[in-house]
């Protein structure tokens, strides 16, 4: 029989891909686990899996095409089976269902869905802003459509309050460059970010809640987006299960997720699970910002650059090192006690970095 491998849910909150390109050719043998396709989600670009083994018999989607979740995107069966293929329209995918008899109808013409990116568009829109002119038209990728829509679902929908801290990063910067010079493992300040973060969670477990109906549900494990740039857009990399590794192990992490990224490999799971959020303009030399809280998740805490500032210890003047942080949080899941010193606890940990080991 005949078996039709349809586009999943490659994230908790996707409903439709593009196909960016094709990893297999008819006639191929796949096995469960192999990579068919790359799809274009709106966080990322993944690499399905087939859920199934057998022989490539047709492939029914082209590059570039955007597709529903559902939709048909090939057909296995065995080496020499044959099928006969009927088109019809699945939502905007406008894939194809398999039956196993011969029919006369014929096919409709393909087309590209209304409103749909090719890749092309996309390709044109992941240029670097350097690549942009006054009075051009930039086209969104998908990519970028869906996370407008998820932004604006989080203004609509989350009542959010703002919490700002300055934190004396002055230790921390030091520790930083001893702990990389003396460890095969070289730690960015979101690692120790990250790991603050994750005990902090640890003795403020309300922070990893959303709200589900009437009452509000605390994650089965800590486990933490980082806000990362690929290609002009904005991907968020879930590092799990944070609390349980410590800072090495958090760098090792983090570095695989940043190279994975890049190279457009992440997986779905990479994607999901998060509870918290990290996105660091500090290298862009922001000062601060109010970030966006992503939809299901209680906050989003967001970095600006660390400044020399001067100060006075003991009558005279010093120059130390500062760092602003900026909490956004679901009013709906924490109030503002909570939050506070859930924020205070990460702050006083980062300003003892030897707490972060």
């Amino acid at each position: 029989m005949p078996k039709e491998i349809k586009l999943p849910q490659l994230g908790q909150t996707m409903e439709e891909g593009i196909v960016v390109s094709c990893l297999v050719k008819v006639g191929q043998k796949v096995k469960k686990g192999d990579f068919l396709f790359e799809i274009e989600t709106d966080k990322a670009t993944v690499q399905m899996e087939s859920p199934e083994e057998g022989f490539v018999r047709e492939i029914l989607v082209k590059e570039g095409q955007a597709l529903s979740v559902g939709d048909i995107l090939l057909i296995l069966g065995e080496e020499n089976e044959k099928i006969y293929p009927v088109r019809h329209s699945l939502g905007e995918g406008g894939t194809k269902k398999i039956v196993n008899k011969k029919t006369t109808e014929a096919p409709p013409p393909e087309k590209t869905p209304a409103g749909k990116i090719t890749s092309a568009d996309i390709n044109a829109a992941a240029q670097d802003q350097i690549g942009y002119k006054l009075g051009q038209k930039v086209p969104l990728s998908n990519l970028a459509k869906m996370t407008a829509e998820k932004m604006l679902r989080s203004k609509r929908e989350i009542p959010c309050f703002y919490l700002n801290i300055t934190v004396d990063a002055t230790e921390l910067v030091v520790f930083r460059e001893k702990f990389n010079k003396s460890s095969n493992i070289k730690t960015s300040f979101n690692d120790f970010i990250m790991r603050a973060l994750s005990l902090g969670l640890a003795q403020w477990p309300i922070m990893t809640g959303r709200l589900e109906g009437d009452s509000i549900q605390l994650a089965d494990s800590i486990n933490i987006g980082l806000s990362l740039l690929v290609k002009g857009a904005s991907v968020t990399a879930v590092v799990k299960n944070a609390d349980k590794k410590n800072l090495a192990q958090i760098a090792q992490y983090s570095a695989a997720l940043i190279e994975r990224a890049g190279a457009g490999k992440l997986a779905p799971a990479d994607l999901e699970g998060g509870c918290i959020t990290v996105s660091n303009l500090g290298a862009m030399g922001i000062d601060s910002f109010i970030p966006i809280v992503v939809p299901g998740q209680c906050s989003i805490l967001g970095i600006g650059k660390i400044s020399d500032t001067c100060v006075i210890e003991k009558d005279k003047i010093v120059v130390r090192k500062f760092m602003k942080m900026t909490l956004a949080v679901d009013h709906k899941v924490a109030n503002g006690a909570e939050a506070a010193q859930f924020l205070s606890c990460v702050g006083k940990l980062l300003e003892d970095p030897q707490k972060l080991i």
